[in-house]
């Protein structure tokens, strides 16, 4: 685990509820797709931000870059509140923090060669004079095993590795500290991941560069994180060091998680726990801990009382009430 000190993002209480209108334009409701998270990233580490489809993992990246405009809370990114930049001070920001895109092939214009998609940023920031943005967007593309020819190639002609390899090149073209990779694997063949996620990592520590990486896939998790977090319906419900959370987890919906991961021997059975009933909506989720519905160990007070995030081993933290404020202060004391 990294040595702790200040930490290169910081988000507090971020929420993005979307409003449903009615047929006369009044706002009637709201999609709760994130519903108060909080975590920090620390400088070259990569933080896992895990979950179900439509728990509201990849809203949150989006929501932090402000590429959807937060309902509520804050981005600290170099101890600056980011939430409040005007969009010339978010032009700054753009250079300092980039996205890697689920899709690779509709997240590059199929219009354009991939030389000018690449080149579009240097020239949107006003780096470099024709010739030098060519000659930078060359040099990258040769260092992630592109020819020179391909340059001047349109996105359809290159496979789905090859797209998602542009796409980390067109996220690293600005020379960025902090890269938000959405899903950046999940739409290619289980060969290709491991070639992505080796690159991801050479990478990394090549260019000096921290992760926010969103995955629906615990097993790619396991390879690339340093510390997890599980979202469940827009809320995060356990944080730890990756190692310790597959080795312990604490959450009643983690160890569900990781029970559907398979097993790579056929001999070796693992326990499956099957959680009963559908997930919640983000319209209208339930009170007190979100995921009581579908809990085994549910108890009234789930029902009634939000559960406190607690620090129950050292780095893990948990929100449920199965894990009680005194158990984690003398937990804490015997650590001591």
């Amino acid at each position: 685990m990294l040595e702790k000190k200040e930490p290169l993002l910081q988000v507090t209480n971020l929420k993005k509820h979307f409003p449903i209108k009615n047929s006369f334009g009044f706002t009637k409701n709201h999609v709760k797709a994130v519903d108060g998270i909080s975590f920090e990233l620390y400088e070259g580490e990569t933080f896992c931000l895990v979950g179900e489809s439509g728990c509201g993992k990849s809203t949150a990246g989006r929501t932090i870059l402000r590429l959807t405009e937060p309902t509520e809370g804050e981005v600290i990114y170099e101890g600056k509140n980011i939430v409040d930049y005007n969009p010339k001070e978010m032009l700054n920001i753009r250079k300092k923090m980039q996205m890697m895109f689920q899709d690779p092939f509709s997240s590059l214009n199929p219009r354009k060669r991939i030389g000018t998609i690449l080149e579009e940023p240097l020239d949107i920031h006003g780096i470099g004079k024709p010739k030098e943005r060519t000659d930078i967007v060359m040099d990258l593309l040769n260092r992630l095993g592109f020819q020179a020819d391909q340059y001047y190639r349109y996105p359809y002609e290159f496979s789905g590795g090859q797209r998602q390899r542009i796409g980390l090149a067109r996220a690293l073209i600005m020379n960025p500290d902090l890269i938000i990779c959405d899903e950046p694997v999940s739409a290619l063949d289980v060969s290709i991941q491991s070639q992505i996620l080796n690159l991801l990592r050479e990478i990394q520590d090549e260019f000096n560069l921290t992760y926010l990486f969103i995955s629906h896939d615990l097993s790619v998790v396991r390879h690339i994180g340093d510390r997890i977090g599980v979202m469940y319906l827009g809320k995060i419900v356990e944080t730890g060091p990756t190692d310790q959370i597959f080795q312990d987890p604490k959450h009643p919906y983690t160890k569900a998680l990781l029970s559907a991961i398979p097993s790579p021997n056929p001999h070796r059975k693992r326990e499956r726990i099957e959680l009963n009933g559908e997930i919640p909506s983000p319209i209208d989720p339930p009170t007190g801990c979100a995921f009581h519905t579908r809990c085994p160990f549910a108890m009234d007070i789930c029902k009634k009382e939000t559960p406190k995030n607690l620090e129950v081993e050292s780095e893990q933290f948990v929100a449920c009430h199965l894990y009680t404020e005194e158990g984690a202060k003398e937990k804490e004391m015997t650590n001591a």
